[in-house]
């Protein structure tokens, strides 16, 4: 069999115009899929083809094909039969809402619908409906977005076609930084350590960093360090789910002390690491670290 030659997923995406067909596309490519907007039936056996042939490179797809191509997408039953002949595995997600939900959506945007030059809007959406009842009939998953906002259709994609990810669906950076040079301009959440000791007053700590163990010693030895830690991590816990829930594709932690050489660097490596025992997807950045 041909498709023995693409191990990948290939999704095609199709569907009410305003019913979120870009929005799911755009979930797509931040599950890493090669994404193609309005594709033109006929080029989807063309780009199987490609796909076959990139050695592994593309091996997650997703396209959208809808009533936009005109004429040209009365061809997309020939090109799904092509792809069957091919051996070609593909799936369809099929995107819908209320006809109430849609009139909302156009007069809201103000753009207008495809096949509008043909009569009203309500016109247009009943046409439309007819147009695509064979390929919905064809469809591997429907979805109906009336009730959906952006973040939950985000989620619907993820939990459909990554359910593994979606949990951990997040880049958390852990920020290190010195008061005295400024806040991180694109910090979400900043705590400020300066009421720690400060091993900048230790003559032999002075010169050293966060990263050295005498100093990371120094800094966890207080009473106070490790209580206001299990506060901060209590809420980073409780945090982060909700930021994921809310489809936040990246999260700035900031810890900040007078210069951000010491203190806040060992608190931010150690949120690093606790974040990352979770299995976040974490990078940390001690920004004022090389500082004088």
């Amino acid at each position: 069999m041909v498709s023995s030659l693409f191990k990948g997923r290939f999704v095609l995406i199709t569907g009410f115009s305003g019913a979120g067909k870009s929005g799911a596309l755009h979930s797509f490519e931040d599950l890493g899929y090669f994404s193609i907007d309005n594709l033109p039936p006929a080029l989807i056996p063309k780009f199987a083809e490609l796909c076959m042939q990139s050695d592994g490179k593309i091996n997650r797809v997703a396209l959208v094909c809808d009533i936009r191509g005109g004429e040209l997408f009365s061809g997309l039953f020939e090109a799904l039969d092509t792809l069957e002949e091919m051996g070609f595995d593909y799936e369809i997600l099929f995107l819908e809402a209320t006809e109430e939900v849609l009139i909302r959506r156009f007069k809201e945007t103000r753009r207008r619908h495809p096949l509008s030059a043909r009569g009203t809007i309500v016109e247009a959406i009943k046409e439309e409906k007819s147009l695509l009842e064979n390929i919905r009939g064809k469809a591997d998953v429907i979805v109906d977005t009336s009730d959906l906002a952006l973040a939950d259709l985000k989620e619907k994609v993820f939990r459909l076609y990554a359910p593994e990810q979606w949990e951990k669906n997040i880049l958390i950076n852990a920020v290190s930084f010195g008061y005295k040079y400024g806040l991180p301009l694109d910090a979400d959440l900043v705590f400020d350590v300066r009421f720690l000791p400060n091993p900048h007053y230790v003559d032999s700590l002075r010169h050293l960093s966060g990263n050295d163990e005498s100093v990371k010693n120094y800094v966890w030895k207080w009473a106070v360090t490790h209580r206001f830690f299990k506060k901060l991590w209590d809420i980073i816990e409780f945090l982060v789910p909700c930021y994921i829930k809310e489809g936040k594709p990246q999260l700035s932690i900031a810890i900040g002390c007078t210069g951000g050489k010491h203190r806040s660097v060992v608190l931010a490596n150690e949120l690093a690491t606790l974040l990352d025992g979770k299995n976040y997807q974490v990078r940390k950045d001690h920004r004022d670290i090389g500082k004088a």
